[in-house]
Order: structure tokens, then sequence, then C-alpha cells
């Protein structure tokens, strides 16, 4: 049997490179760039997994999925086994399998890692995702126990579907609540069909909802209703809240408010969720130009250039004031980007946005950066070089350089502390300064990944269980102690 294998055999595997479409064809397509494993891939990439007596993969992952026990399940080709391993800590597998930062995570701490290419995780759990949903084999959690108790999730992004599934699975009552009039948050309007295709995003949340949660959308919190009206007068015992960071950060720099000028955020909404890449099928075009300068290095904005690219400019330029080596977006999105023909102009930084005579872009003034000594956050802080000012001829910017929450709910939700950074304040458990009321996600740390945020989901499902049962143990408490 080949799960026989000695360790020593296992480590002779070379690691297995996913299927891909060509860099060429891709370019101007939005079909999903990785095609990921096939069966023989997958098994041979499982079988180089060695089954530490400890293993650290465990611990690197945010939602610690028990990764040797479903790559074992794998190796046995027992692909639905492994979904449900995988499903006892993360619901959407099919989600991160593909966009979770594996190689920073649970890869990085992989022991093969030290001599060799480490277990490709992430690719072994979107195989297994994959074949599910293919083979309409999805089984839903049981339901032991169903429980009186109401809880309201504020938003359909990452931490709000785990939250909640994590939630009805112990068997209460959960709503979501959407802003938008389909649910998904960041994954449906931040990141691009050929990362993430929609349907595999719709396929996800209905298994969601197959848990018994419920969907609201066109739902504005502070509008529709605010936090108090949720748990006053619509009788919910709790609230999560996670409304993601929607309101883009700026680079307060002369001319970005000439026409032709995009928040990352609005552009990929405008093509993601508007579907501005199928004009004239959708009536929503994005107007770009021959030449397109996408501003930033994270993974928006490797999302927002690779974008680019797809709605046929001729250029398509990264300008970020860091070097590569930096960068915080992806490896692997770099790398695609670098394939796809997107010029990456590093160590730059733009100074101001210059527009023709129509008032409309047609230029951006960059200066040369160097690195200096460390930041607060242990990068090198880079540096302008005296009289290195350059011009470079656009037609569009597209700024990427952070977002921060909506202040909506700041406004509208009295004793809720917030942080200067427009954050909401919580403590290790999600909770915040509201009794009752806890936050994750983008909301409560800013911008970051949506495993983090899955992570903030589980663990404030986890708390609002605990709290419950108190609140539950205390009012009948009360009502015994209450003489007839």
């Amino acid at each position: 049997m080949p799960n026989t294998l000695k360790p020593s055999e296992r480590l002779k595997i070379p690691r297995q490179n996913p299927l891909e479409q060509d860099p060429e064809v891709r370019r101007r397509n939005f079909e999903e760039v990785s095609l990921g494993f096939n069966e023989d891939l997958v098994l041979q990439e499982a079988l180089r997994c060695i089954d530490c007596k400890e293993p650290l993969c465990i611990e690197g992952c945010p939602v610690r999925i028990d990764i040797p026990a479903f790559i074992k399940l794998v190796v046995d080709k027992d692909y639905l086994g492994a979904a449900q391993k995988i499903k006892e800590k993360d619901y959407l597998p099919a989600i991160t399998g593909r966009v979770c930062p594996q190689e920073s995570q649970c890869e990085a701490v992989c022991p093969i890692g030290k001599k060799h290419l480490p277990v490709a995780i992430g690719k072994i759990e979107r195989f297994v995702a994959d074949y599910e949903r293919l083979h309409n084999m999805f089984n839903g959690s049981v339901v032991e126990q169903k429980r009186k108790e109401r809880v309201a999730i504020v938003g359909s992004g990452p931490s709000g579907l785990t939250c909640a599934a994590e939630l009805a699975k112990l068997g209460y009552n959960v709503t979501i609540f959407e802003a938008l009039h389909a649910a998904g948050g960041v994954l449906r309007y931040g990141i691009p069909e050929f990362r993430l295709p929609k349907s595999i995003l719709d396929a996800e949340i209905e298994n969601v909802k197959k848990l018994g949660v419920e969907l609201v959308p066109n739902f504005i919190i502070g509008r529709t209703a605010t936090v108090d009206e949720l748990m006053d007068e619509l009788g919910f015992e709790a609230v999560f809240l996670g409304t993601g960071a929607g309101t883009p950060t700026f680079l307060n720099i002369p001319g970005e408010n000439f026409p032709g000028v995009y928040s990352a955020s609005e552009f990929l909404t405008r093509v993601n969720f508007m579907k501005g890449y199928r004009f004239p099928e959708y009536d929503t075009p994005v107007k770009l130009g021959r030449r397109v300068a996408v501003v930033g290095g994270g993974d928006t904005a490797m999302d927002a250039v690779r974008t680019a690219m797809r709605l046929g400019p001729d250029k398509a330029y990264l300008i970020y004031r860091r070097s590569k080596e930096e960068m915080p977006a992806r490896d692997e999105e770099v790398h695609h980007a670098e394939q796809e023909g997107i010029e990456f102009h590093v160590l730059t930084n733009p100074v101001r946005i210059i527009a023709g005579e129509n008032k409309w872009v047609k230029a951006i003034e960059c200066v040369k950066m160097e690195l200096g000594e460390p930041d607060a956050d242990g990068r090198r802080r880079p540096i302008p070089i005296s009289n290195s000012n350059f011009i470079m001829d656009v037609d569009t910017v597209i700024i990427a350089v952070g977002q921060r929450p909506n202040p909506i709910l700041q406004a509208t939700t009295p004793g809720l502390n917030m942080s200067k950074r427009g954050t909401v304040v919580v403590d290790g458990n999600g909770q915040t300064s509201r009794e009752g009321v806890f936050a994750g996600g983008d909301l409560s740390r800013g911008g970051a990944t949506v495993i983090l945020a899955m992570e903030d989901g589980q663990r404030s499902a986890a708390a609002i269980h605990d709290y419950l049962k108190v609140k539950g143990q205390k009012a009948k408490a009360k009502e015994q102690s209450i003489p007839i």
C-alpha cells in the first residue's frame, strides 16, 4: 500500500505543481488561474506528509485544522472523510484552499520545508473541497440540540460566515444581516473571479445556510436598524459584528481627486460585484485607457493590477515604495502577476498625479526610494532619494494602500469603544465594550487575511456560546429565587 512508505521514501517525492492556465491566455480572461490538483497529483502530494509526532502545521493554522488527519484520509482516498475532518474547524475549505496564505502559516512550519519544499497543504485542501462539491457529497453537521437563543451576525464576510456556521452547529438560531444584495462581503466584491470563482463562493455560502442559518440582504447596520434595535426590539441576545473595512485610505498627494483615480475597493467592486468585466452584457463599464498604474504592495494591490490587465490596457504597472522582498502580497500572486506581464516599479513612491487639459489623469510623478532602518513594523523604512523624481505617462491610477472600517457603526452604537484607526476594540475573545456584542475580522484588526478573519469568527462563536450559557444560568437562578 502507498501509505506504508517510510518517511525517508516520502521525502524523495518532489512537491507536485498544480495545473494552471497559460499566462498568455489567462492575462486577458477572468477564468480561474490555478486549476489545482487532479487525483494523481493530490495522491502524490499527500504521500509527502511524514506524519510528524508533533504536527507544527496545526499550530500554524489560525483555525487549527487537524492537517495530518485529513491528509491521511486523502492517502486512503477517503476524500469525503477528509472534507468532513477539515469542516470540524473550517466550514469554507474551498475558499481557504484558494486564498489562504498557507506559505506563511501551516506550510511555513512544515518540517519537510527545512530541506525540501513543504507539503502543499492548501492545494490538497482545495482538491478535497472541490471533490466533495463536484460529486454532490456534502454532508452537513448534525445539530444534536436546538437552542432557543437568537444570535445576529452583521456582515457575511469570512468572519461572519464562520461565526454563523460555528454557532449554528451548536444549535443556535442564527441570522446574518448583509448590507449588499448578495452575501460574501470581501470574498465577493474584493477577490477577483480568477482567484475565487463566484460559483465556489455561492456553494460555500449555501452550505452555511443548510445549517439553518437565515440570511437577510440589503440590511445596513446603523441605518436599517442599529445594534441596540437588534437586541432590544428584534430580540437577539448576542450580536457579532463582522462588517469589514470598506472605507479606502488614500495617499493624500496632489491630484487624487482627478477623474481617472480609483480606490482599489471601488475598482474591484465595480469589476467583481457589478460585473464590469462583462460590459456591455452588464452596463457597468470601467474606463481605464492604455496605461494603468496601481499603487501598493499587498494582496489587494495585486488583485487590482491583475484585474486591470484583464480589462485590456497595453501596460499595467505596480508601484510600491519598498522592495519586492518586503511586499506583503502572497508570493504566488506576485509570481502570477509577473507571468502575466505586470511591470513592477519597486522602491518607487508617487508624489503627485497630473491631469491633462480635460482634467483626466495623464501622468503620475514618482520619486525613487531607498530602504533605511526598520520601522515599528520591523520593515525597513523607505526614504526618498533626492532629485530622483520622474514622470510616468498613465491614463488611470488605482490606490491600494489600505482600508479602514466605515464610521457609521461608531456613530450609531453608543458605548462601543473604537481605536484611533477606527477599528472596534475587542478583548482576546472578541468581546467589545458592549455587553453581548462581539466583533472580528477587518472591523477589529484593520485589513488582514481571510483566514485571520475566520479565526476571529471561530473564537467569537465560542465566546458567544459561553456568554449565553452564563446568561441563561443567571436567568434560571433568578427565576428560582423568586417566591411564588
